[in-house]
């Protein structure tokens, strides 16, 4: 239900956010009850994220969607100008608020959706807890919104320093962008004397920056975070994608978005985890902690074995019982690099594609292989 190596993380969580906590807790039981005993139906989801556009105003270096070998690249124009409209997810987020899912806005930069903030404003509208994962560089003009809607948690991704992010992200200046939007959010958070969104720092481990962790430190400081948390990179060889194509195959799909992934980590998991060791024996202001949560041994593995499988997690995906997401399209998949469809809310209601046809099909299947190939270093795996 919840991996014992989460469970700090889980705790330091719950702390902060009892009620979403309970919440969750039920969420996560149901999710399992149904995974072990449901023949593929699921429970409602805890979690359900709206990938609101593909569009982004930055090229960072490791991204799997707009990076140095990212798969947007190569999509056409026409579907990279797709999104849904306000009145379509207003009608999703009025069918599911019954059972209180927390709401994700992903992207892309989400915030460069034109609806975005009155799709923030409604999902606080009807007391749903919201995150929004964003760069962080549209912050500044969007933050008194933000603040007075109530909105629950900013997930803002920084790469290091100023120098080391802007350089990764590939556009000067960036870094004091996002610093001067973290700024005008905790200005207005003491005006109106509010605990939220809580700020939520979030660094991608890559080559570039993993000898260098340790800025993120005084960044989290300087930002006034709440937490701060270092994301294990993902990435793929070439091999794994082709293992994959069998069971494309098989469940009629392409998981062709993972291409993007297909690059070397040049990453010395030795030294990345004598880094982890330094920055984690010391106690911080804000909570901190990295994801997966590794030991030595593991970490080497992850890093080196072409064939990597987990082994002190779970080598199974819970996440199509537990997280669903919907894309610019309308489909509801159950993963962010699958084309697959459990159907379309421009169709039918979310319920029915939720326990579709399609949607049983495909749990049955990966309940049956435990993982699919690409799913080895993917986030969701370790999350559940």
């Amino acid at each position: 239900m919840l991996p014992l190596k989460n469970f700090k993380r889980f705790v330091s969580k719950a702390v902060k956010q009892l009620e979403y906590a309970l919440d969750v807790a039920r969420s996560r039981l149901a999710a399992y009850y149904f995974y072990y005993f449901a023949k593929g139906k699921s429970a409602p989801p805890e979690a359900i994220t709206f990938f609101l556009t593909r569009l982004c105003n930055l090229r960072c270096k490791m991204c799997g969607q707009w990076g140095d070998v990212g798969i947007a690249k190569a999509q056409d124009a026409g579907k990279l100008q797709n999104w849904l409209g306000f009145d379509e997810i207003r009608e999703v987020l009025e069918e599911v608020k019954v059972f209180k899912p927390n709401i994700t806005l992903f992207g892309g930069e989400p915030l460069m959706h034109p609806d975005c903030l009155d799709i923030m404003r409604y999902i606080k509208k009807l007391k749903l807890h919201g995150v929004i994962i964003t760069n962080g560089t549209l912050l500044e003009k969007v933050a008194q919104d933000m603040v007075e809607a109530g909105w629950d948690e900013l997930n803002i991704s920084i790469d290091g320093d100023a120098p080391l992010h802007d350089e990764i992200r590939g556009l000067p200046g960036v870094f004091d962008r996002i610093m001067a939007g973290i700024d005008e959010v905790n200005k207005l958070k003491e005006n109106f004397k509010l605990k939220k969104p809580y700020i939520n720092i979030q660094c991608t481990i890559s080559q570039y920056n993993y000898e260098k962790l340790e800025s993120l430190l005084y960044v989290a400081k300087r930002a006034r975070a709440n937490s701060l948390t270092f994301h294990n990179l993902i990435f793929l060889k070439q091999g794994i994608v082709e293992k994959q194509k069998v069971f494309d195959e098989l469940l009629g799909c392409s998981s062709r978005d993972w291409e993007g992934f297909i690059f070397e980590p040049g990453i010395d998991p030795a030294r990345l985890f004598e880094k982890m060791k330094v920055i984690l024996a010391n106690k911080y202001e804000f909570s901190i902690d990295f994801y997966p949560n590794f030991s030595a041994k593991a970490l080497k593995e992850y890093y080196e074995n072409p064939d990597y499988l987990p082994s002190e997690y779970a080598a199974k995906c819970v996440s199509p019982w537990i997280c669903a997401y919907i894309f610019p399209e309308g489909d509801v998949r159950p993963c962010l690099n699958c084309s697959y469809s459990f159907g379309n809310i421009k169709i039918q209601s979310f319920a029915k594609t939720w326990n579709s046809d399609k949607a049983v099909r495909y749990r049955h299947a990966l309940k049956k292989e435990g993982i699919f190939p690409v799913c080895r270093r993917c986030t969701e795996l370790y999350r559940y």
